[in-house]
């Protein structure tokens, strides 16, 4: 039958939202393109998702559960109806959202057709959207536990495999190229989706914090390895704790991951301007160090407490990144202006790149341009992504302004 309340305020089904599994969807499109986008936005949402033509459904639905189809109309309306008639013969009992354009007759005869032979047909789900229509279109499958506290132990999220490497593009702020990438560790918890670091990363001196940065390092590494078959060389960025450095087996088992591929011009570890005020010796040491393996150091989220960096003498760092608070608004803020340009003076004498991080608007690039910056990050040049999706939409396509 036709669900009749908007799609993007549907209400669960009874009981459903407590289960403590993801839900499942199959994306049913002529087009793979289509569906392979549709499949990676349901997947960043929390479902376990998989895709095919038409001709092949019968063959996927029997022994399975799914709680939505999603189907696409590429391959027309006769081919719509006939995976209707499939879904009920299979005896069906998920949902079923059409994506299409609206105003076509064919539309509309499919969902009168969903709801005389009994299937839960949602309302049309119009084309193109965006992933947050089609998040608010299916958020009512999600499960709703409360998010644990305290944090998920980061041991269990790396024996089950729950953690990922999502990249930000880094662009020349001049030639609107993609000069670097920054790796963010995730989780993607089985009931909770994709959750963010301050639910999942220890302290910095917790004994788990390195067997996390040697994960994230050789993940790093291997997506280097996958990204320059097809781009060439792009330099990525790691966070780690500069804790970190005060293990030196930890620090030999960085030096083994770095390849020994004849593309490879080095790899960006960043570290904290709080960890750097807190043990400068340390981190001029590693920086020392970590030249000799073809890395740099980075200082990361540098802001009021800049002047810091000015009383640690020699600077042997390759990249000062301007805290995201400084760049945000800075267009309407002259104090956070004034900060920024005293950070760009200070890089300046030292010969050293600048980073602007959180630029989010048109405004915030604009006045990062004027200001000086090397490069930005931020929203208005793209989301973290997953590696795959980062390659193809980052890397395959032209840096535009939107």
């Amino acid at each position: 039958m036709l669900i009749e309340q908007p799609l993007w305020s549907a209400k669960p089904v009874e009981g459903f939202g407590r289960r403590r599994i993801k839900p499942s969807a199959l994306i049913i499109d002529g087009k793979p393109h289509v569906r392979e986008f549709i499949r990676e936005a349901l997947e960043d949402i929390g479902f376990v998702a998989d895709d095919s033509n038409t001709e092949h459904l019968a063959e996927l639905i029997p022994g399975r559960k799914i709680d939505l189809i999603m189907l696409g109309l590429s391959d027309g309306g006769v081919a719509g109806g006939i995976a209707l008639e499939t879904l009920r013969e299979l005896g069906f009992e998920g949902h079923v959202l059409v994506f299409a354009q609206p105003g076509m007759p064919m539309v509309d005869a499919l969902l009168d057709l969903g709801e005389a032979i009994g299937l839960s047909v949602l309302p049309l789900l119009p084309t193109p959207f965006s992933d947050g229509v089609l998040r608010q279109a299916v958020s009512f499958l999600l499960p709703r536990e409360p998010i644990p506290s305290p944090a998920i132990d980061p041991t269990q999220a790396l024996r089950a495999g729950w953690l990922e490497l999502w990249y930000q593009p880094k662009v020349n702020i001049r030639t609107l190229t993609i000069d670097g990438t920054e790796g963010l560790i995730r989780l993607r918890h089985p009931t909770w989706g994709i959750m963010p670091p301050a639910q999942f990363l220890p302290d910095a001196d917790d004994p788990h914090f390195t067997e996390l940065s040697n994960f994230v390092v050789t993940q790093a590494m291997s997506d280097w390895h996958t990204f320059v078959g097809d781009f060439g060389h792009i330099e990525i960025a790691v966070n780690l704790p500069l804790a970190f450095f005060e293990d030196a087996v930890a620090v030999q088992t960085l030096a083994s991951q770095i390849p020994a591929h004849p593309a490879f011009r080095g790899l960006i570890v960043e570290i904290n301007c709080s960890e750097l005020a807190d043990n400068p010796e340390l981190a001029k040491s590693a920086a020392r160090q970590l030249r000799f393996l073809n890395i740099g150091m980075a200082i990361d989220d540098v802001g009021a407490d800049w002047p810091v960096l000015m009383q640690i003498g020699d600077c042997p760092f390759v990249e000062i990144k301007v805290d995201r608070s400084f760049v945000t608004g800075a267009a309407d803020d002259r104090l956070k202006q004034a900060t920024c340009r005293s950070i760009l003076d200070f890089a300046d004498t030292l010969g050293v790149r600048t980073v602007a991080e959180g630029v989010e608007t048109r405004a915030d690039f604009i006045m990062a341009r004027e200001m000086g910056f090397d490069l930005v990050q931020g929203y208005f040049f793209g989301k973290p992504a997953e590696a795959r999706k980062f390659a193809r939409k980052a890397l395959r396509e032209p840096v535009k302004i939107p």
